[in-house]
């Protein structure tokens, strides 16, 4: 269980590593990042960006105020409740390991969509349901990692090192899972065009290792991450 857990962090990096690659650097940006965490991240993505101002939405009190004190400009709340900004505040939204914790996924992304400026950009991350680990789980007859059908704990996969421990705090719970289809298509839904879908990761190997399977297997790999653009609405000129 100690090389699963290695590799999980090592892999989550990689997904980071990913995500940065992707955004191309921005000077002078506006920065949403919703579900801050304690905000180390998210002052890699902004530093990335070169972004002006760098704001961010976290429900757990206690990583807010990390968030804050590492100077980003935090907003309590929880995003089922809606972004609480005008429209076309920012030029860049993040959400990395988050979209699969909200249930109301078309009221999150309509507001992303609001949110952004024309021309404005999301990158969108999340655990690909259509990874091999999770095929080879249900072919098992065992409960993907990455699914959760318990609030309290985590239980359905005896290769899951977490197996029977609660979780960490009230943000864990995975609600929703994507596959990079549905992803993309829910974002079309809202306004928000693909411009590219990469995953990252490709479980049991190490990262390294796992870029060649990536570029051969684009469509298996542990996590997605895609970058979307604002669309012109109809009419607009």
């Amino acid at each position: 269980m100690g090389y699963v857990r290695r590799l999980f962090r090592a892999t989550e990096e990689e997904n980071r590593r990913t995500i940065l690659e992707m955004l191309a650097p921005r000077p002078g940006a506006r920065l949403l990042d919703l579900g801050t965490g304690d905000g180390r991240f998210t002052l890699r993505v902004a530093a990335r960006l070169r972004a002006a101002r760098v704001v961010g939405v976290e429900l757990i009190a206690e990583h807010a105020a990390a968030a804050g004190e590492r100077g980003i400009e935090v907003h309590r709340g929880d995003l089922e409740d809606g972004l609480p900004f005008e429209g076309e505040s920012f030029d860049v939204v993040h959400a990395n390991q988050v979209i699969e914790h909200v249930r109301r996924t078309d009221r999150l992304l309509h507001d992303v969509r609001r949110v952004l400026a024309p021309g404005g950009r999301a990158c969108i991350s999340t655990n690909n349901l259509a990874s091999w680990h999770n095929v080879a789980s249900l072919a098992l007859g065992w409960q993907p990692m990455p699914m959760h059908v318990s609030d309290e704990l985590i239980v359905g996969n005896p290769l899951n090192p977490e197996r029977g421990q609660p979780h960490a705090d009230a943000g864990r719970t995975h609600l929703r899972l994507f596959t990079g289809r549905a992803l993309e298509e829910l974002c079309a839904h809202h306004g928000l065009e693909r411009i590219s879908l990469r995953t990252a990761g490709y479980y049991p190997l190490p990262p390294r290792l796992a870029r060649v399977p990536i570029r051969l297997d684009p469509l298996h790999g542990a996590f997605l991450v895609g970058m979307f653009e604002v669309r012109q609405r109809q009419g607009a000129t």
